[in-house]
């Protein structure tokens, strides 16, 4: 007798793990706005950030383009996923931000889940959104923040 084994599904992710001085609730309040969303993300930022909406962020031309499912939205997490109209790899991924408060700090526990294979963009993804939470952070502790078009450059897939 034979024994087939089926095929595995794995995934890769990108995780970061950031501190804020600020209470959980201003955190939270630049990622479940449309303006909080574009104040540290993307300037062009359309849709609605609540649970159940659809949020549409452009990125200098309509092929940059990344449109986001609001998945779920509790004072602990905030969770987004990938839809068609985005880049192909985003399809059907999950971002979470995980809201804790410690030590006089809320930290996020920020993971983009789902990759279907580490492919240099998962890596060149994985450095902007350190680029990005910084900027979320730079907003919500009272600094300038730098949104797109006023981020760090990493490379050409900007």
């Amino acid at each position: 007798m034979t024994v087939t084994t089926p095929p595995t599904t794995t995934t890769t992710s990108i995780r970061h793990r950031v501190g804020i001085e600020a209470p959980r609730e201003e955190v939270h309040r630049a990622l479940v706005t449309r303006d909080g969303v574009a104040s540290w993300w993307t300037r062009d930022t359309s849709g609605d950030a609540a649970a159940g909406g659809t949020l549409d962020l452009l990125f200098g031309g309509p092929d940059m383009r990344i449109v986001l499912a609001v998945d779920e939205v509790t004072p602990e997490r905030v969770g987004w996923r990938g839809l068609p109209g985005g880049p192909e790899e985003w399809i059907d991924t999950t971002m979470t931000f995980d809201l804790e408060e410690q030590d006089g700090e809320t930290v996020i526990m920020f993971t983009h889940d789902g990759w279907r294979e580490p492919v240099p963009f998962q890596a060149h993804c994985s450095a902007k959104w350190a680029v990005y939470l910084m900027s979320l952070k730079s907003l919500v502790e009272g600094r300038p923040a730098s949104a797109f078009p006023n981020d760090v450059k990493v490379s050409r897939f900007d």
